[in-house]
């Protein structure tokens, strides 16, 4: 498998485990009992709190543990070295950017 087929790859199978989590603009929004409450803010304006779907939501959370932070963090790295970043990497930054604390 080429890089770039790999690259391909796992860009495929984040598009699929996104496709079937709670969708929506997932925002913390206090506690719920001993854990954060998230709530998923669905474009049709209805919400959903991710914690009651869980069957749904697990996947996505496991897929983007702690573990993905180090190779993460060098493709950002890779991407800002670059003379003239890609656009797509300057989106992720953004996206990271507006969501981290």
């Amino acid at each position: 498998m080429s890089d770039a087929e790999l690259i391909d790859s796992a860009a495929d199978r984040v598009e699929a485990l996104a496709a079937r989590t709670t969708p929506g603009d997932w925002r913390p929004a206090g506690l719920l009992a001993s854990r954060p409450e998230v709530v998923a803010h669905r474009a049709d304006g209805g919400t959903e709190h991710v914690a009651e779907a869980r069957a749904g939501s697990g996947a996505w959370i496991a897929a983007f543990s702690p573990a993905v932070a180090g190779p993460l963090v060098e493709l950002l790295r890779a991407a800002a070295a670059r003379p003239v970043p890609e656009p797509a990497a300057v989106a992720l930054a953004r996206s990271l950017l507006a969501r981290l604390p």
